[in-house]
């Protein structure tokens, strides 16, 4: 029988709501045992959050980024491609005119560096791999996209 995985967060926050929607505090924080990184979270400023806090749209959209290039990693270390760099710059949308709201799409733009000699259609193809082995994009129901841009490294 395979391993099931489970994962724990334990969030707290204080405050009151009795003076309505637009007074109540929107600062919590969030743990993720065992870590103790404590994460001071808000909900975003179009919701009367505090701007410099991050919120838990952004947080999504950095979790599937994050495991866009986890996945990718591993998949190109197994196939012996030598990454180099890889950054992103991605996106999530969540208009407000469609109910329930949501995040409807994602777009990942990671610039991807290699080493000379990599077969670029080999790196694209391993891109889509770890899109389809990406846990965090086989969980969420937007539509996630992916616009890689891949470089090979120049010698210095």
């Amino acid at each position: 029988m395979a391993p099931t995985h489970s994962y724990q967060s334990r969030l707290s926050w204080r405050g009151s709501t009795g003076l309505g929607y637009d007074s109540y505090e929107r600062t919590h924080s969030i743990m993720v045992p065992p870590a103790g990184v404590e994460l001071v979270m808000s909900s975003d400023v179009a919701f009367n959050g505090d701007p410099q806090l991050p919120n838990p749209e952004q947080l999504l959209l950095a979790s599937a980024s994050s495991c866009q290039l986890l996945s990718f990693l591993a998949v190109a270390a197994r196939s012996r491609i030598d990454v180099l760099a890889y950054e992103d710059d991605a996106e999530a949308v969540m208009p407000e005119d469609q109910q329930p709201m949501r995040i409807t799409r994602i777009a990942l733009r990671p610039r991807i560096v290699v080493a000379a000699g990599a077969d670029l259609d080999r790196v694209r193809r391993l891109v889509t791999k770890a899109h389809d082995d990406c846990f965090i994009a086989n969980t969420i129901n937007a539509e996630i996209v992916i616009e890689p841009i891949i470089e090979v490294a120049t010698a210095a």
